[in-house]
Protein backbone atom coordinates (compact mmCIF):
# COMPACT_ATOMS: atom_id res chain seq x y z
CA UNK A 1 0.00 0.00 0.00
CA UNK A 2 1.53 3.19 -0.87
CA UNK A 3 1.94 5.40 1.74
CA UNK A 4 1.50 9.41 1.56
CA UNK A 5 2.40 11.80 4.68
CA UNK A 6 1.56 15.35 4.26
CA UNK A 7 3.09 18.11 6.68
CA UNK A 8 0.15 20.85 7.16
CA UNK A 9 -3.61 21.14 6.13
CA UNK A 10 -5.55 24.42 5.38
CA UNK A 11 -6.12 25.01 1.63
CA UNK A 12 -3.00 22.67 0.43
CA UNK A 13 -2.57 19.77 2.22
CA UNK A 14 -6.20 19.43 3.68
CA UNK A 15 -7.32 19.92 -0.37
CA UNK A 16 -4.98 17.35 -1.35
CA UNK A 17 -5.85 14.73 0.90
CA UNK A 18 -9.13 14.97 -0.64
CA UNK A 19 -8.16 14.99 -4.18
CA UNK A 20 -5.83 11.98 -3.56
CA UNK A 21 -8.64 10.13 -1.87
CA UNK A 22 -10.79 10.86 -4.64
CA UNK A 23 -8.42 9.44 -7.43
CA UNK A 24 -6.96 6.54 -5.09
CA UNK A 25 -9.12 4.97 -3.02
CA UNK A 26 -6.63 2.61 -1.15
CA UNK A 27 -3.75 4.58 -0.33
CA UNK A 28 -2.39 5.52 3.21
CA UNK A 29 -3.01 9.07 3.83
CA UNK A 30 -1.59 10.87 7.07
CA UNK A 31 -1.77 14.56 8.02
CA UNK A 32 0.36 16.17 10.67
CA UNK A 33 -0.65 19.49 11.41
CA UNK A 34 1.18 21.44 14.49
CA UNK A 35 -2.09 23.55 14.74
CA UNK A 36 -5.28 22.95 16.26
CA UNK A 37 -7.52 23.04 13.14
CA UNK A 38 -6.31 20.73 10.37
CA UNK A 39 -8.83 22.84 7.78
CA UNK A 40 -10.76 26.30 7.97
CA UNK A 41 -11.97 29.10 5.56
CA UNK A 42 -8.86 31.29 6.11
CA UNK A 43 -9.64 33.81 3.95
CA UNK A 44 -13.02 34.43 5.88
CA UNK A 45 -11.51 35.26 9.21
CA UNK A 46 -11.40 38.44 9.34
CA UNK A 47 -15.42 38.75 8.23
CA UNK A 48 -16.09 36.55 11.38
CA UNK A 49 -14.25 39.53 13.60
CA UNK A 50 -16.32 42.07 11.65
CA UNK A 51 -19.87 40.08 12.31
CA UNK A 52 -20.21 39.36 8.97
CA UNK A 53 -20.11 35.56 9.09
CA UNK A 54 -22.24 35.52 11.79
CA UNK A 55 -21.56 31.68 12.38
CA UNK A 56 -18.32 30.18 13.30
CA UNK A 57 -19.31 26.54 12.09
CA UNK A 58 -18.79 27.83 8.70
CA UNK A 59 -15.47 28.79 8.87
CA UNK A 60 -14.55 24.81 10.05
CA UNK A 61 -14.74 22.58 6.98
CA UNK A 62 -13.27 18.80 8.24
CA UNK A 63 -12.35 17.94 12.23
CA UNK A 64 -10.53 14.95 12.62
CA UNK A 65 -12.56 13.28 13.31
CA UNK A 66 -14.89 13.81 10.26
CA UNK A 67 -11.97 13.68 7.82
CA UNK A 68 -11.47 10.42 8.82
CA UNK A 69 -14.44 8.99 8.37
CA UNK A 70 -15.42 10.97 5.85
CA UNK A 71 -12.77 10.68 3.78
CA UNK A 72 -10.68 7.52 5.49
CA UNK A 73 -7.30 9.98 5.88
CA UNK A 74 -5.68 10.20 9.40
CA UNK A 75 -5.72 13.87 10.32
CA UNK A 76 -3.49 14.41 13.57
CA UNK A 77 -3.46 18.41 15.15
CA UNK A 78 -0.71 19.10 17.42
CA UNK A 79 1.91 17.16 15.72
CA UNK A 80 4.60 18.82 14.38
CA UNK A 81 7.20 17.19 11.95
CA UNK A 82 10.92 18.55 13.15
CA UNK A 83 12.76 17.17 10.54
CA UNK A 84 12.78 15.62 7.21
CA UNK A 85 15.02 12.99 5.80
CA UNK A 86 14.53 12.38 2.38
CA UNK A 87 17.06 9.97 1.39
CA UNK A 88 15.78 7.34 3.93
CA UNK A 89 11.96 8.60 3.37
CA UNK A 90 11.29 9.26 6.63
CA UNK A 91 9.58 12.27 8.43
CA UNK A 92 10.48 13.08 12.81
CA UNK A 93 7.35 14.19 14.36
CA UNK A 94 6.63 15.55 18.21
CA UNK A 95 3.06 15.32 19.60
CA UNK A 96 3.16 18.85 20.93
CA UNK A 97 1.07 17.55 23.74
CA UNK A 98 2.75 14.67 24.87
CA UNK A 99 6.17 15.99 23.72
CA UNK A 100 6.82 11.98 22.53
CA UNK A 101 9.03 12.44 19.00
CA UNK A 102 8.73 9.46 16.52
CA UNK A 103 9.21 8.74 13.23
CA UNK A 104 7.17 7.81 10.71
CA UNK A 105 8.20 6.62 6.75
CA UNK A 106 6.62 7.49 3.88
CA UNK A 107 6.60 6.74 -0.23
CA UNK A 108 5.98 10.26 -0.84
CA UNK A 109 5.85 13.35 0.82
CA UNK A 110 3.80 16.67 0.24
CA UNK A 111 4.83 19.39 2.11
CA UNK A 112 2.36 22.59 2.68
CA UNK A 113 3.41 24.35 6.41
CA UNK A 114 2.48 27.04 5.46
CA UNK A 115 3.85 30.32 6.47
CA UNK A 116 3.28 32.40 9.44
CA UNK A 117 2.96 36.07 10.26
CA UNK A 118 5.70 38.32 11.21
CA UNK A 119 5.60 39.84 14.39
CA UNK A 120 6.65 42.85 16.22
CA UNK A 121 9.09 42.53 19.57
CA UNK A 122 6.43 44.15 21.87
CA UNK A 123 5.86 41.59 24.59
CA UNK A 124 2.39 42.86 25.08
CA UNK A 125 -0.66 40.63 25.79
CA UNK A 126 -3.01 42.65 23.90
CA UNK A 127 -1.02 42.30 20.36
CA UNK A 128 -2.31 39.71 17.85
CA UNK A 129 -1.82 38.54 14.55
CA UNK A 130 -4.27 36.71 12.43
CA UNK A 131 -3.03 33.89 10.74
CA UNK A 132 -5.44 30.81 11.62
CA UNK A 133 -8.98 30.18 13.61
CA UNK A 134 -7.01 30.45 16.68
CA UNK A 135 -6.29 33.80 16.21
CA UNK A 136 -9.05 34.17 15.92
CA UNK A 137 -10.97 32.81 18.29
CA UNK A 138 -8.32 34.64 20.47
CA UNK A 139 -9.25 38.03 19.07
CA UNK A 140 -12.28 37.21 19.45
CA UNK A 141 -12.29 36.06 23.10
CA UNK A 142 -9.83 39.40 23.99
CA UNK A 143 -12.53 41.75 22.15
CA UNK A 144 -15.58 40.30 24.13
CA UNK A 145 -13.89 40.02 27.21
CA UNK A 146 -11.67 43.38 27.34
CA UNK A 147 -14.49 45.97 26.16
CA UNK A 148 -12.35 46.51 23.03
CA UNK A 149 -12.90 50.19 21.74
CA UNK A 150 -9.62 51.86 19.80
CA UNK A 151 -7.42 49.10 17.89
CA UNK A 152 -4.46 50.43 15.74
CA UNK A 153 -3.53 48.07 12.54
CA UNK A 154 0.30 47.72 11.99
CA UNK A 155 0.29 47.32 8.39
CA UNK A 156 -1.03 48.11 5.38
CA UNK A 157 -1.20 44.89 3.65
CA UNK A 158 -4.73 42.34 2.97
CA UNK A 159 -4.69 41.29 5.54
CA UNK A 160 -4.38 44.64 7.65
CA UNK A 161 -7.15 46.32 5.26
CA UNK A 162 -9.63 43.50 6.04
CA UNK A 163 -9.70 43.98 9.87
CA UNK A 164 -9.22 47.24 9.66
CA UNK A 165 -12.28 47.41 7.72
CA UNK A 166 -14.32 45.18 9.80
CA UNK A 167 -13.05 46.05 13.29
CA UNK A 168 -14.70 49.20 12.28
CA UNK A 169 -17.83 48.21 11.20
CA UNK A 170 -18.08 46.40 14.31
CA UNK A 171 -17.45 49.91 16.20
CA UNK A 172 -14.39 50.13 17.22
CA UNK A 173 -12.38 53.16 16.57
CA UNK A 174 -9.30 51.74 14.33
CA UNK A 175 -6.11 53.37 13.09
CA UNK A 176 -4.22 52.28 10.21
CA UNK A 177 -0.26 52.59 11.17
CA UNK A 178 2.24 51.75 8.02
CA UNK A 179 6.38 52.77 8.44
CA UNK A 180 6.32 53.79 4.75
CA UNK A 181 3.58 55.15 2.12
CA UNK A 182 3.62 52.19 -0.04
CA UNK A 183 0.67 50.58 0.90
CA UNK A 184 -1.18 47.44 -0.71
CA UNK A 185 1.75 46.89 -2.76
CA UNK A 186 0.93 44.41 -5.65
CA UNK A 187 -1.78 47.74 -6.67
CA UNK A 188 -0.65 50.71 -8.37
CA UNK A 189 0.09 52.96 -5.83
CA UNK A 190 -1.94 56.24 -7.56
CA UNK A 191 -4.82 53.84 -7.44
CA UNK A 192 -4.73 53.33 -3.77
CA UNK A 193 -5.81 57.25 -3.54
CA UNK A 194 -9.57 55.36 -3.01
CA UNK A 195 -8.18 53.36 0.22
CA UNK A 196 -7.36 57.10 2.11
CA UNK A 197 -10.74 58.39 0.37
CA UNK A 198 -12.58 55.55 1.91
CA UNK A 199 -10.84 56.47 5.33
CA UNK A 200 -10.90 59.84 5.10
CA UNK A 201 -14.80 59.29 4.31
CA UNK A 202 -15.09 58.01 7.66
CA UNK A 203 -12.43 59.76 10.04
CA UNK A 204 -10.72 56.82 10.38
CA UNK A 205 -7.37 57.80 11.46
CA UNK A 206 -3.80 56.86 9.20
CA UNK A 207 -0.72 57.35 9.72
CA UNK A 208 2.16 56.77 7.43
CA UNK A 209 6.15 56.65 7.72
CA UNK A 210 5.28 55.48 11.53
CA UNK A 211 6.07 52.72 13.45
CA UNK A 212 5.24 51.17 17.18
CA UNK A 213 8.87 51.49 18.81
CA UNK A 214 7.00 49.80 22.39
CA UNK A 215 4.55 49.30 24.58
CA UNK A 216 3.11 49.49 27.93
CA UNK A 217 0.68 48.22 29.27
CA UNK A 218 -2.19 50.20 27.00
CA UNK A 219 0.01 52.37 25.98
CA UNK A 220 1.56 52.63 22.31
CA UNK A 221 5.27 54.34 22.24
CA UNK A 222 5.78 55.02 18.49
CA UNK A 223 9.22 55.85 16.63
CA UNK A 224 7.62 59.65 15.88
CA UNK A 225 7.72 60.18 19.73
CA UNK A 226 3.69 60.27 20.05
CA UNK A 227 2.17 57.81 22.36
CA UNK A 228 -1.65 56.61 22.61
CA UNK A 229 -3.98 54.31 24.85
CA UNK A 230 -4.95 51.37 22.91
CA UNK A 231 -7.11 48.16 23.75
CA UNK A 232 -5.42 45.60 21.46
CA UNK A 233 -3.38 45.55 18.79
CA UNK A 234 -3.47 43.44 15.24
CA UNK A 235 -0.54 43.28 13.27
CA UNK A 236 -0.35 42.48 9.50
CA UNK A 237 3.34 43.06 8.65
CA UNK A 238 3.82 40.39 6.24
CA UNK A 239 4.74 36.81 6.38
CA UNK A 240 7.88 34.47 6.44
CA UNK A 241 7.89 30.33 5.29
CA UNK A 242 7.84 27.46 8.01
CA UNK A 243 10.84 26.13 6.35
CA UNK A 244 13.26 26.04 8.76
CA UNK A 245 12.74 22.21 9.61
CA UNK A 246 14.43 21.48 6.52
CA UNK A 247 17.65 22.80 7.58
CA UNK A 248 19.85 19.93 6.85
CA UNK A 249 17.25 17.98 4.56
CA UNK A 250 19.11 18.63 1.43
CA UNK A 251 15.97 20.15 0.12
CA UNK A 252 16.41 23.29 -2.42
CA UNK A 253 15.22 26.63 -0.69
CA UNK A 254 15.57 30.50 -2.29
CA UNK A 255 17.31 33.24 -0.47
CA UNK A 256 14.11 33.98 1.63
CA UNK A 257 13.20 30.43 2.51
CA UNK A 258 10.74 29.32 -0.09
CA UNK A 259 10.78 26.26 -2.06
CA UNK A 260 11.53 26.32 -6.04
CA UNK A 261 9.73 23.19 -7.48
CA UNK A 262 8.85 22.16 -11.05
CA UNK A 263 5.66 22.21 -13.09
CA UNK A 264 4.53 19.13 -10.86
CA UNK A 265 5.34 20.51 -7.30
CA UNK A 266 8.47 18.84 -7.18
CA UNK A 267 11.37 19.42 -4.94
CA UNK A 268 14.97 18.57 -5.90
CA UNK A 269 13.46 15.03 -4.37
CA UNK A 270 11.29 13.92 -7.09
CA UNK A 271 8.85 12.29 -4.61
CA UNK A 272 8.62 15.19 -2.45
CA UNK A 273 6.35 17.78 -3.44
CA UNK A 274 5.83 21.41 -2.08
CA UNK A 275 2.10 23.21 -2.52
CA UNK A 276 1.04 26.50 -0.91
CA UNK A 277 2.48 29.44 0.73
CA UNK A 278 5.67 27.79 0.79
CA UNK A 279 6.61 27.45 -2.81
CA UNK A 280 8.49 29.73 -5.30
CA UNK A 281 7.73 29.27 -8.82
CA UNK A 282 7.40 31.48 -12.15
CA UNK A 283 4.35 33.50 -13.72
CA UNK A 284 2.73 32.09 -16.72
CA UNK A 285 2.75 34.84 -19.55
CA UNK A 286 6.79 35.88 -18.58
CA UNK A 287 9.79 34.25 -17.00
CA UNK A 288 9.97 35.46 -13.79
CA UNK A 289 9.94 33.93 -10.76
CA UNK A 290 7.58 34.90 -7.87
CA UNK A 291 5.83 34.08 -5.04
CA UNK A 292 2.30 33.87 -4.35
CA UNK A 293 1.06 32.97 -1.31
CA UNK A 294 -2.84 32.93 -2.26
CA UNK A 295 -5.45 30.05 -2.22
CA UNK A 296 -6.29 29.71 -5.60
CA UNK A 297 -2.23 28.43 -6.16
CA UNK A 298 -2.82 26.39 -3.20
CA UNK A 299 -5.78 24.40 -4.42
CA UNK A 300 -4.55 24.37 -8.13
CA UNK A 301 -1.07 22.47 -6.46
CA UNK A 302 -3.02 20.18 -4.44
CA UNK A 303 -5.53 18.65 -7.86
CA UNK A 304 -2.05 18.67 -9.76
CA UNK A 305 0.13 16.67 -7.50
CA UNK A 306 -2.78 14.12 -6.74
CA UNK A 307 -3.17 13.71 -10.60
CA UNK A 308 0.50 13.41 -10.46
CA UNK A 309 0.86 10.90 -7.55
CA UNK A 310 -1.66 8.39 -9.21
CA UNK A 311 -0.85 9.23 -12.62
CA UNK A 312 -4.36 9.30 -13.89
CA UNK A 313 -3.39 12.63 -15.24
CA UNK A 314 -0.13 14.57 -16.00
CA UNK A 315 -1.11 18.05 -16.85
CA UNK A 316 1.69 20.45 -15.71
CA UNK A 317 1.48 23.61 -13.75
CA UNK A 318 2.15 26.37 -16.11
CA UNK A 319 2.76 29.46 -13.54
CA UNK A 320 1.09 31.82 -11.84
CA UNK A 321 -0.47 34.87 -13.10
CA UNK A 322 -1.09 36.47 -9.80
CA UNK A 323 -4.76 37.38 -9.64
CA UNK A 324 -5.68 39.37 -6.86
CA UNK A 325 -8.53 41.34 -5.13
CA UNK A 326 -9.00 42.95 -2.20
CA UNK A 327 -12.58 44.78 -0.78
CA UNK A 328 -11.93 48.45 1.44
CA UNK A 329 -15.17 49.34 2.27
CA UNK A 330 -17.11 50.42 -1.10
CA UNK A 331 -14.17 49.75 -3.57
CA UNK A 332 -12.81 46.61 -4.92
CA UNK A 333 -8.77 47.23 -5.90
CA UNK A 334 -7.21 44.19 -8.06
CA UNK A 335 -4.74 43.39 -10.21
CA UNK A 336 -3.01 40.52 -12.40
CA UNK A 337 0.20 39.71 -14.11
CA UNK A 338 3.56 41.19 -13.28
CA UNK A 339 4.05 43.71 -9.55
CA UNK A 340 4.68 46.97 -10.32
CA UNK A 341 8.34 46.64 -8.90
CA UNK A 342 8.89 43.87 -11.91
CA UNK A 343 7.77 45.90 -14.64
CA UNK A 344 11.28 47.06 -14.56
CA UNK A 345 12.28 44.23 -16.55
CA UNK A 346 10.59 44.86 -19.72
CA UNK A 347 9.93 47.87 -22.39
CA UNK A 348 6.20 48.74 -22.13
CA UNK A 349 3.55 51.00 -22.67
CA UNK A 350 0.63 51.50 -20.50
CA UNK A 351 -2.67 52.51 -21.29
CA UNK A 352 -5.79 53.37 -19.24
CA UNK A 353 -9.52 55.08 -18.89
CA UNK A 354 -12.25 55.18 -16.87
CA UNK A 355 -15.67 54.92 -17.76
CA UNK A 356 -18.99 53.70 -15.93
CA UNK A 357 -18.90 49.86 -14.94
CA UNK A 358 -22.42 50.02 -16.97
CA UNK A 359 -24.85 51.86 -19.25
CA UNK A 360 -24.37 55.75 -17.63
CA UNK A 361 -28.34 55.89 -17.96
CA UNK A 362 -28.96 52.75 -16.18
CA UNK A 363 -29.66 53.46 -12.46
CA UNK A 364 -26.27 52.84 -10.12
CA UNK A 365 -23.63 53.70 -12.43
CA UNK A 366 -20.23 54.11 -10.87
CA UNK A 367 -16.11 55.16 -12.34
CA UNK A 368 -14.26 52.20 -13.08
CA UNK A 369 -10.21 52.47 -13.71
CA UNK A 370 -8.55 49.97 -15.36
CA UNK A 371 -5.44 50.19 -16.90
CA UNK A 372 -3.20 47.59 -18.56
CA UNK A 373 0.58 47.71 -19.63
CA UNK A 374 1.35 45.85 -22.79
CA UNK A 375 5.24 45.26 -23.69
CA UNK A 376 5.90 46.96 -26.64
CA UNK A 377 7.37 44.60 -29.31
CA UNK A 378 5.26 41.36 -28.67
CA UNK A 379 2.01 43.34 -27.77
CA UNK A 380 1.51 41.10 -24.92
CA UNK A 381 -0.41 41.94 -21.64
CA UNK A 382 2.02 42.14 -18.19
CA UNK A 383 0.12 43.47 -15.61
CA UNK A 384 -3.63 44.68 -15.43
CA UNK A 385 -5.33 46.63 -12.22
CA UNK A 386 -8.62 48.06 -11.38
CA UNK A 387 -10.50 49.93 -8.88
CA UNK A 388 -14.18 50.64 -8.80
CA UNK A 389 -17.06 50.10 -6.49
CA UNK A 390 -18.58 47.61 -9.13
CA UNK A 391 -17.57 45.65 -11.91
CA UNK A 392 -13.38 45.30 -11.04
CA UNK A 393 -13.13 42.02 -10.67
CA UNK A 394 -15.21 41.01 -13.15
CA UNK A 395 -12.86 42.52 -15.75
CA UNK A 396 -9.48 41.50 -13.98
CA UNK A 397 -10.88 38.57 -14.45
CA UNK A 398 -11.52 38.69 -18.39
CA UNK A 399 -8.00 40.19 -18.67
CA UNK A 400 -6.79 37.03 -17.14
CA UNK A 401 -7.88 34.79 -18.85
CA UNK A 402 -6.68 36.58 -21.75
CA UNK A 403 -3.08 36.68 -20.34
CA UNK A 404 -3.92 32.85 -20.04
CA UNK A 405 -3.99 32.66 -23.91
CA UNK A 406 -1.65 35.03 -24.83
CA UNK A 407 -3.87 37.87 -26.12
CA UNK A 408 -2.25 40.94 -27.66
CA UNK A 409 -3.63 44.13 -26.30
CA UNK A 410 -4.98 45.12 -29.36
CA UNK A 411 -7.07 41.65 -29.53
CA UNK A 412 -9.06 43.42 -26.81
CA UNK A 413 -11.12 44.98 -28.98
CA UNK A 414 -12.31 42.11 -30.45
CA UNK A 415 -13.97 41.38 -26.80
CA UNK A 416 -17.51 40.64 -27.26
CA UNK A 417 -18.97 41.57 -23.80
CA UNK A 418 -22.80 39.86 -22.75
CA UNK A 419 -24.32 43.39 -23.03
CA UNK A 420 -27.31 44.83 -21.20
CA UNK A 421 -27.38 48.60 -19.99
CA UNK A 422 -27.64 47.06 -16.40
CA UNK A 423 -23.87 44.99 -17.12
CA UNK A 424 -21.60 46.96 -19.36
CA UNK A 425 -21.57 49.43 -22.27
CA UNK A 426 -21.72 48.85 -25.99
CA UNK A 427 -17.93 49.30 -26.06
CA UNK A 428 -16.92 47.46 -22.74
CA UNK A 429 -13.84 49.35 -20.82
CA UNK A 430 -11.98 46.42 -21.99
CA UNK A 431 -12.41 46.89 -25.75
CA UNK A 432 -11.84 50.90 -24.83
CA UNK A 433 -8.34 49.75 -23.97
CA UNK A 434 -7.67 47.98 -27.05
CA UNK A 435 -8.71 50.91 -29.16
CA UNK A 436 -6.54 53.27 -27.16
CA UNK A 437 -3.78 50.54 -27.22
CA UNK A 438 -4.12 50.70 -31.13
CA UNK A 439 -3.30 54.53 -31.04
CA UNK A 440 0.28 53.84 -29.02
Amino acid sequence: MTKIIIIGGVAGGATFASQLRRLDPDCDITIFEKDRDVTFANCGLPYYLGNIIDDRSELLHFTPEQFKENKGVTAKVFHEVIQVDPNNQTVTVKNLKTDEVFTEDYDYLVMSPGCRANQLPLNSDMAFTLRNLEDTDDIESYISNNNVKKAPIIGAGYISLEVLENLYNRGIQTTLIHRSEQINKLMDQDMNKVIFDEMDKRQIDYRLNEEVDSVDGHTVHFKSGNTEDFDIIIEGIGIKPNTEFLEGAGIEEDDAGYIPVNEYFQTNYRNVYAIGDIVSNYYRHVNIPTHVPLAWGAHRGASIVAEHITQTRNVPFKGFLASNAVKFFDYTLTSVGVSPSDLKHFDYTMVETEQMNHAGYYPGAEPLHLRVYFENKSRKILRAAAAGKSGADKRIDILSMAMQNDMTVDELTEFESAYAPPFSSPKDIINMIGYKAQNK
